[in-house]
């Protein structure tokens, strides 16, 4: 599959990277990066088949028209982000009439603990799910504030935020849209570098708080149940990583544990391309719901934090 990287950021060089010899060409309009073109319309047509989007947000429906439009796969880096989610429906109807893939990167789904708490949680071991609660931080807040770009907007809500909406998807399945900021801060930035967003459904009651000014970047989450809890400590880039499955001694004492250490190694770029090329292999036809519904939650929620968020 010949491919070109569009963006030649961080996240543009690790696509490079994974993507290694399928790679023919780069892109990207900054000078002082390397890159074989400035503009995505200059490179011949007739000279590749699939494009990695890594650019930010605002040009991204553009150059989706016009790579989808010129029947070219396309893995497009999270969040999808247009003004109106019918841009978003129009988008996967035009895939599917050119016959070709539309994928948005989460590359979060391929981490192994990840994909282990989703397989626990299908098997019904622990029973009625109470409670998940995650933490995700990192220690950006000065690298987005000097950005041309990222200190803007929603902020740490629609970056990390982005990344733990689609978790409880991949975990949970469809869920409801009553998400609520339960608090937004402008501690360092423009844009909100802290939040909590949070869903009760039925049952479930999830928590996600999200900061741009943890210094040791961190990820947690805890799920409370019936029949035990299950607990993720870390991602593998941060490694070594653990996965923890207790069960339940009733009526009280110490819990049963199985746990599973990673240790440290990204193995989810590899992973996702991988998933990527598969799609393109099997000309799975586009599907982008899951980006209708997080686009749809993540503005509202953006709004409401962008509404409350202290100085």
């Amino acid at each position: 599959m010949r491919t070109i990287v569009v963006g030649m950021g961080v996240q543009g060089q690790k696509r490079r990277r994974y993507a290694s010899a399928d790679v023919v060409a780069t892109v990207d309009p900054d000078e002082t990066r390397s890159a074989e073109y400035r503009d995505l319309v200059d490179v011949p047509l007739d000279t590749f088949d699939a494009a990695l989007l890594c650019v930010p947000d605002a040009p991204k429906m553009g150059m989706l028209r016009y790579l989808l439009g010129n029947a070219k796969h396309v893995l497009v880096e999270k969040p999808l982000w247009a003004e109106d989610e019918a841009h978003i429906s129009e988008i996967q109807s035009l895939a599917r009439a050119r016959g070709v893939v539309c994928y948005t990167a989460y590359n979060h789904r391929f981490e192994p603990h990840f994909v282990r708490m989703r397989d626990v949680l299908a098997t019904n071991r622990l029973g009625r799910i109470y409670s998940c609660r995650m933490f995700y931080g990192n220690g950006t807040a000065r690298l987005v504030r000097e950005s041309e770009w990222r200190d803007e907007g929603a902020g740490v809500v629609t970056d990390l935020g982005s990344h733990l909406l689609d978790t409880v998807r991949f975990w949970f399945g469809d869920l409801s849209d009553d998400w609520r900021v339960w608090s937004a801060n402008r501690f360092e930035n423009r844009a909100p570098d802290h939040a909590v967003i949070a869903l009760t459904s039925g049952h479930l009651r999830i928590e996600c708080e999200i900061t741009l000014l943890m210094w040791r970047n961190h990820f947690t989450c805890d799920v409370l149940a019936e029949n035990g809890s299950a607990h993720i400590s870390s991602l593998c880039k941060w490694g070594p990583s653990t996965f923890t499955h207790r069960t339940r001694a009733v009526p009280a004492g110490r819990p049963e544990e199985e746990v599973v250490t990673e240790p440290e190694g990204d193995p989810t770029w590899a992973l996702e391309y991988a998933h990527f090329s598969a799609l393109v292999r099997n000309r799975v036809p586009a599907d982008l719901s899951g980006d209708v519904w997080l686009h749809r939650n993540l503005r509202r929620l953006g709004s409401e934090a962008m509404l409350i968020a202290r100085p």
